[in-house]
């Protein structure tokens, strides 16, 4: 049997219905809000005391924004809308500052995100006929057990691989008939270079997909990956206080990310003014969820800078599209006064057919200013003992950084290899100034 998972009377309802859909679902997440003891009292604060308070989508902008200074303040159990005896499973941060941010799901909690993340493969052209390979980290951390859970509900065969061991990944790709990988956009160049290494044959590989995620990456990525791999690369987003991965994903048409807005509400604000902004306008997303339980988040502030699409996707969902993740505001680097996103450094390397797939960026402190150095690996043409053509690659990457982020920065070339390599999300910013500056 064929499974499908086609929702189409949900995935193209017409937008006065879809509306009308959200406004129900936000005022039933009112009110199990408003009976958690963290959000009651600020509800009330905002002048909602009951769901009924809220009369239109409108009314969205009454309420508080929630932060991850708020869930962290209100752990354990402060935004807890159902009994603790309802919950059947958590997921949470690393807890970098010591308090994790914890997300908590009952049983239809977890039944709708597999719904929403099994729309979303479905969507990218994936059946049961695929044979998926989850490269990507299990246990606590979202990603692994979403797309796990939404590809069993898709019908395809799950192999539960896990990050890293490269060797064996080839190994289960040339055994199973692998046509689908899920992993880091930094995993899968590093996979290449790997194979390579390995003397994997490409035409002994069944891949044609891959969903990248798990860490911000540029159009230029996608494509490099895209013409290494022989693959279409699919991307995505999603964040755990949102259940994970499933919030937004590609159509085939690869034309932005549907946001499904049957689960979350979405708003676009200036990250100053918290105002507002026009369609087609970059600023910080905000999502309210919907389709969950026993964690209630209104209005989470993500800190990803993103915007929405303002024309139809071709694929006749009428979900709304967002653009793929500028950067965060919180990932913003000051540099001698100028704004820099990591992302913009990674457009200039990956659109370098000589550079490699790897690259560091480093800021530091020389006396008063800020010292930006961009390290990237070469791609095996490049002859490390060759100075002319070194020199002139440099030169090339170091004036087309400058074009882009109004900085003249240190530009460094090393060998294809040297650069530490990250199974789990890529560190690829090295920050060593005083943190008061």
């Amino acid at each position: 049997m064929r499974y499908q998972y086609w929702d189409e009377k949900t995935e193209t309802m017409p937008r006065g219905e879809l509306e009308a859909l959200q406004l129900d679902a936000l005022r039933a997440a009112v009110a199990r809000a408003l009976g958690t003891t963290y959000n009651a009292p600020r509800l009330a604060a905002a002048g909602i005391r009951d769901s009924s308070d809220i009369r239109s989508l409108d009314d969205l902008r009454r309420l508080p924004f929630t932060t991850k200074h708020d869930l962290r303040e209100s752990f354990p159990y402060g935004m807890l809308a159902v009994p603790k005896e309802e919950v059947v499973r958590l997921h949470a941060s690393s807890g970098t500052t010591g308090v994790p941010t914890t997300i908590y799901f009952t049983r239809k909690d977890i039944s709708r995100w597999s719904s929403n993340m099994a729309r979303s493969i479905f969507a990218s052209g994936c059946t049961s006929a695929d044979v998926f390979q989850n490269m990507i980290t299990y246990g606590i951390f979202t990603g692994g057990l979403g797309l796990h859970y939404g590809a069993e509900k898709v019908g395809m065969l799950v192999i539960p691989a896990g990050p890293g061991n490269t060797p064996r990944q080839f190994r289960m790709m040339r055994d199973y008939g692998t046509t689908v990988v899920h992993s880091t956009p930094s995993f899968l160049l590093h996979v290449q270079s790997k194979m390579i290494e390995e003397g994997i044959d490409r035409a002994d590989l069944k891949l044609r997909k891959a969903f990248a995620g798990a860490e911000p990456y540029s159009e230029d990525t996608r494509r490099r990956i895209e013409a290494l791999l022989d693959i279409d690369v699919y991307n995505s987003y999603g964040l755990s206080e949102m259940n994970g991965p499933g919030v937004a994903f590609e159509c085939q048409a690869k034309d932005g990310m549907h946001l499904w807005e049957d689960g979350y509400l979405a708003e676009i604000v200036d990250p100053d003014t918290l105002e507002p902004v026009p369609d087609g306008t970059v600023g910080e997303l905000v999502l309210t969820i919907l389709c969950r339980e026993a964690s209630v988040i209104l209005r989470y502030r993500t800190r990803d800078l993103t915007a929405f699409y303002t024309e139809p996707c071709a694929c006749g969902r009428t979900h709304r599209r967002i653009h793929r993740i500028k950067g965060r505001t919180d990932d913003m680097l000051i540099i001698n006064g100028v704004n820099v996103f990591p992302s913009q450094i990674e457009e200039v390397i990956m659109s370098t057919r000589e550079a490699g797939n790897n690259y560091l960026i480093q800021v530091e402190k020389e006396g008063a200013l800020d010292r930006l150095t961009v390290k990237t690996e070469v791609g095996p043409e490049i002859f490390m003992d060759d100075a002319r053509p070194l020199n002139a690659l440099r030169e090339r990457i170091r004036h087309a950084l400058q074009a882009s982020i109004s900085i003249n920065p240190k530009v460094e070339l090393v060998e294809s290899g040297s650069l530490p390599v990250a199974e789990g999300k890529a560190k690829r910013v090295v920050d060593t100034r005083p943190r008061d500056v």
